[in-house]
């Protein structure tokens, strides 16, 4: 379900249903997803609550949020980064209880933050005010990176997986005979430092580092609420939360539950490079 038409995906033979997720339209939404059983989302905010309440009119089975990133329980509250996703997770509570199944799929960091131009580029993130490249932990254009301490003095450590493996884990994950509330995915994981030392063996030069502890983090972010600048405001937000573990996750549990084996971030980072 689309905005607007898009031939592209018209072309390759997928079916493109026009729809308007504003409230005054939930007869329309209601009839379009009739006859669906599961609703896999990739908006936000209130669009995002329109989606939801009429996939419950609807009948709809099972619906998952856009959620596609850390663990709900480790967010703060109030979260500058939340764009919507609390109120959707309540509202799915409530349809729980009336025989709807969600589930949350966690997937950590996508390795495309990374990408050239970052995860923009690929069509991801356009709205969050921190997809271009270097706007989270590393600028590999630029050979620059900004590493996070947590309170115990070591290097953030974040967990990862392409986005086109999450897409391959949430397709395998439908013949799941039952969804729990969350299911977490990982390609990779490692701390920040060794991810940086990648990209620099992977472009074979040393990158210019800076280190944040705690406090500086927290300088850096009360400096740019003074300055008034919104995107520092959000890479400041998104640093302090690498360093709170936000992004990371012992157990993925999804990886066990399904036959999909995820590409390492080496892989990954050495073929989004090797032609730039």
């Amino acid at each position: 379900m689309f905005l607007k038409p898009k031939p592209h995906l018209t072309a390759r033979g997928f079916q493109v249903v026009v729809v308007n997720y504003a409230v005054t339209h939930r007869e329309d939404l209601v009839f379009k997803l009739a006859g669906l059983s599961t609703v896999i989302s990739v908006i936000s905010s209130s669009a995002q609550i329109n989606l939801i309440d009429a996939a419950a009119q609807a009948g709809i089975r099972r619906f998952a949020p856009a959620e596609f990133e850390g663990q709900a329980a480790l967010r703060p509250q109030p979260d500058a980064l939340d764009r919507g996703k609390r109120a959707a997770l309540d509202r799915l509570q409530h349809y729980q209880t009336q025989g709807m199944q969600y589930t949350s799929f966690v997937c950590g960091i996508l390795y495309e933050r990374f990408a050239p131009g970052g995860m923009i580029a690929k069509g991801i993130g356009l709205r969050s005010g921190i997809g271009a490249e270097g706007d989270y932990l590393v600028h590999i254009s630029q050979k620059k990176a900004q590493i996070p301490y947590g309170a115990n003095g070591q290097p953030a450590t974040i967990s990862m997986t392409s986005a086109e493996d999450v897409g391959i884990f949430v397709a395998a994950a439908l013949g799941l005979p039952q969804w729990p509330p969350e299911l977490r995915m990982r390609g990779d994981r490692m701390n920040v430092s060794r991810l940086v030392d990648i990209a620099e063996a992977i472009r074979a030069v040393q990158f210019e580092k800076g280190q944040y502890n705690p406090e500086s983090m927290e300088s850096a972010l009360q400096l740019s609420i003074a300055s008034g600048e919104i995107q520092a405001q959000l890479r400041a937000i998104a640093l302090i939360a690498t360093a709170n573990g936000r992004f990371d996750f012992a157990t993925p549990n999804l990886n066990s539950m399904v036959d999909v084996t995820p590409k390492r971030f080496q892989a990954w980072l050495q073929e989004a490079w090797q032609n730039h």
